[in-house]
C-alpha cells in the first residue's frame, strides 16, 4: 500500500480496562498502533534512582537494580560526559545535612573520558540515576542511561551541559542560527538544549515557557532524591498518549477520536497546553459499535499483522521474525506480467518497499531487517529500489540505517528498538473445538443465548439487554424469517428490550451481554 502523500492525520484512542490502544491513521490507513497494558511499569524517558549490583570489568558495563525482576544494562559509553556532574549532584541531594540547591548552581565537573573503564567512576552498591533507554525485551532487562534528558515538543532538556543544537531536519540555516541564538538568550546555566523540528517558526515567548517547564519537571522531580532509597522512580515519562501526541502532532492532524470520558478530558487538557490552536480536533466518540470497528482499524490489524501481508495486484509480503533478525520476503504472486521480468519486478518491489516501511513501523520491528527483493538486473532499477526505500522512510522517528542491495537482490536495514516489537495473534482458535476441528452445533448457541435472557427476565433486574456477537451470528438473529426476526421472538418471550450488535473482536461463536450503561453483565 503506498504512501500517502498530504493525507490528514487520525488519532484513535481506544480505552478498555485492561489498558489502551492507539492507532494513527493517514488518510484511513492505518500507520502505527500502540498498546499500553494497566499494568506496564517501564517506559523509555523513566528515570530512576537506581543501584549498583554488579560491576561487568569484561563488558566496560554495570548491571542495575531498577526494581525489575532482571537487573537493568548500563554501559560506560552511556554514562554521558557529565556522569561525575550528576554523580556529585545525587550525593549532595542525599546528604542530609547539604544545602539544597539548583542544578545550575552546581560547579561542573571534569567530563570523563570517553576511553575509560567503568570501575574509574562507579562501585558495587552505589546509588546512581538512570533513565530508560530501552524497555525490557524479552529475556534482557532494560537498557539505561545516565546521559539525562526530558523531552518536551519543542526542546529537549539536558541537566549539566551547556550545549545547544538543533534537528538536522530543520534545512534553513538562517532558522537555526535564530532558534541558536534564541535558546542561547533564555537558557539557566548548566543546561544544554537540543532544539527539535517542531520548534521551526516559534516565538521567543512559546520556547520560553517550555523550557522553564521542562526546568521546573526536573528540579521537582529530583526532589525526590533526598531521602529516597533505590530501586525508585523519580520523574516518570508522560503516557503513551501524550508522548505520541507530543511528538507527532502537526498541522496535517484532521481529528483526535476518543471512546473514555476521563481519557478525552485529559487528551483535550493536554493538547491545550502544546498546541491551543488544535483543541476542537479532539471529539469524544459514543457510537454503540466499538471504536476501532467504526474506524475499520480492526479489520486493518487482522490484515497487516498476519505473516502473509497482502498488497495490490495480488502481490504479497512473507513476514518471519527470529531472535537475531527479522526476514521479509516480497512476491510478485499472480500479478499478470505485461510490460516483461524487470519492468515486473521493479514495479512489484517499489510497491513493496512502501508496504515494508509501513510494516516496519506499524510493528515497530527493530534490530536487523533482511529484504529479499525481486531479482533485477537494471543498475538503474536497483537504485531507483533504493531511493524509494529511504524516501519511504524518510519521516521515520526511529534511528535506522539503509543499505544498498547486495548482488543476491537483498537489502539491509538496521532499526532502533527501544522497546519489545508488537506481535498480535491474527489466526483465531475456536472457542469451542480449542483448534480440534469441530465446534459446537450454531443451534445450540442459540439456546444457550435464549435460556441466558430467559434466566435475566426472572431475575427481574434488567429491562433492556444489549447482545454483543460475531458479525455471522448478528446477521442470522436480526435476519427476518417469515414475520419476525429471531431477535422479534425472543422479545416476545422474555418481555425484554434487546439489542443485537455485532463486533469483529469477537470468535465465531462467543457472545456477551450488556446493560443499559453498557456494563457486561455475568451470568
Amino acid at each position: 500500500m503506498s504512501k500517502v502523500q498530504g493525507a490528514n492525520n487520525e488519532l484513535v484512542v481506544e480505552v478498555k480496562p485492561t489498558g489502551i490502544r492507539i492507532a494513527l491513521l493517514k488518510g484511513k490507513q492505518l500507520v502505527e498502533l500502540h498498546q499500553e497494558d494497566n499494568n506496564h511499569r517501564f517506559s523509555v524517558g523513566d528515570i530512576y534512582l537506581g543501584k549498583v549490583k554488579k560491576l561487568m570489568t569484561g563488558l566496560n558495563a554495570a548491571f542495575v537494580d531498577v526494581g525489575y525482576q532482571r537487573d537493568a544494562f548500563l554501559h560506560y559509553l552511556d554514562l554521558g560526559p557529565n556522569f561525575s556532574t550528576l554523580k556529585k549532584f545525587t550525593g549532595i541531594l542525599q546528604s542530609p545535612k547539604a544545602k539544597k540547591r539548583p542544578s545550575n548552581r552546581v560547579r561542573l565537573e571534569t567530563e570523563i573520558d570517553k576511553n575509560g573503564k567503568i570501575s574509574d567512576v562507579l562501585n558495587g552498591g552505589e546509588q546512581v540515576v538512570v533513565q530508560i533507554a530501552k524497555e525490557p525485551i524479552s529475556l534482557k532487562g532494560p537498557r539505561l542511561s545516565s546521559e539525562i534528558s526530558i523531552a518536551g515538543r519543542n526542546l529537549v532538556l539536558m541537566p549539566f551541559s551547556n550545549k545547544v543544537s538543533v534537528s538536522q531536519k530543520i534545512n534553513s540555516q538562517e532558522e537555526k542560527r535564530r532558534l541558536i541564538n534564541l535558546i542561547e538568550s533564555i537558557r539557566p546555566k548548566n543546561y544544554g538544549v537540543i532544539i527539535r523540528t517542531a520548534a521551526q517558526s516559534k516565538r521567543v515567548a512559546d520556547l520560553d515557557k517550555e523550557l522553564r517547564y521542562l526546568i521546573e519537571k526536573w528540579e521537582s522531580g529530583i526532589k525526590k532524591l533526598q531521602g529516597s532509597k533505590p530501586p525508585q522512580l523519580i520523574i516518570g515519562e508522560v503516557n503513551r498518549t501524550e508522548a505520541i501526541l507530543r511528538d507527532i502532532l502537526n498541522s496535517d492532524f484532521s481529528q483526535i477520536t476518543v471512546d473514555d470520558d476521563t481519557a478525552y478530558v485529559e487528551i483535550k487538557n493536554y493538547i491545550q497546553k502544546i498546541a491551543p490552536d488544535k483543541t476542537n480536533i479532539v471529539k469524544q466518540f459514543k457510537g454503540k459499535t466499538p471504536i476501532f470497528e467504526h474506524f475499520s482499524i480492526e479489520k486493518q490489524i487482522k490484515i497487516l499483522f498476519g505473516k502473509t501481508v497482502p498488497m495490490k495486484d495480488g502481490t504479497y509480503l512473507i513476514i518471519e521474525h527470529t531472535e537475531a533478525l527479522h526476514v521479509i520476503d516480497v512476491n510478485s504472486g499472480n500479478k499478470k506480467n505485461t510490460t516483461g521480468q524487470e519492468n515486473n519486478a521493479l514495479s512489484v518491489n517499489l510497491t513493496a518497499a512502501a508496504e515494508i516501511a509501513r510494516q516496519l513501523k506499524l510493528r515497530d520491528m527493530g534490530g536487523i531487517i533482511v529484504v529479499d527483493f525481486i531479482d533485477m538486473t537494471d543498475p538503474n532499477h536497483r537504485q531507483q529500489l533504493f531511493e524509494k526505500m529511504k524516501n519511504e522512510m524518510d519521516d521515520e522517528r526511529a534511528k535506522h540505517h539503509i543499505l544498498q542491495l547486495s548482488k543476491f537482490g537483498l537489502m539491509q536495514i538496521t532499526r532502533q528498538r527501544v522497546r519489545p516489537e508488537m506481535h498480535i495473534q491474527t489466526e483465531e482458535t475456536c472457542p469451542t473445538c480449542l483448534g480440534k476441528g469441530k465446534i459446537q452445533a450454531g443451534i445450540l448457541v442459540l439456546d444457550e443465548i435464549e435460556n441466558k435472557l430467559q434466566l435475566l427476565a426472572k431475575q427481574n433486574k434488567e429491562k433492556r439487554v444489549t447482545i454483543k456477537v460475531h458479525p455471522f451470528l448478528e446477521a442470522y438473529i436480526n435476519k427476518k424469517t417469515g414475520f419476525k426476526s429471531l431477535k422479534k421472538q425472543w422479545q416476545k418471550n422474555t418481555n425484554l428490550s434487546i439489542r443485537v450488535f455485532s463486533s469483529m473482536e469477537y470468535t465465531i461463536m462467543e457472545y456477551h451481554f450488556f446493560n443499559e450503561k453498557d456494563e457486561e453483565i455475568m451470568l
